[in-house]
């Protein structure tokens, strides 16, 4: 298993990289530390790591309506990382559609 998941793409993360060009997040393995994460990213990406924060996401419980009665589940707990690159640069997710 490796230790980026995936990269977040969300409304409220592309904000945050309109303001400030070079903090990008990506889903990490919860057992992942700082120096893994900066370490996956400079070898994925070919980018130099300034800095890695990284935030713990606890489950919520989810539940929806069905004909059947309601359905209650729980989603799965998740850890984040937010990655500050050097100046100039940049990581284009888009870049092989």
């Amino acid at each position: 298993m490796g230790i980026i998941i995936k990269p977040i793409i969300t409304e409220k993360q592309t904000a945050i990289t309109e303001k400030t060009p070079n903090r990008f997040g990506f889903r990490v393995s919860p057992k992942a530390n700082k120096l893994e994460i900066k370490q996956a990213v400079e070898a994925m990406y070919n980018v130099t790591v300034v800095d890695v924060n990284t935030m713990r996401y606890s489950g919520k419980m989810k539940s929806r309506y069905t004909k059947s009665g309601v359905i209650t589940g729980r989603q799965d707990s998740y850890k984040k990382a937010i990655v500050t690159l050097k100046e100039g640069d940049i990581i284009n997710f888009f870049s092989n559609i």
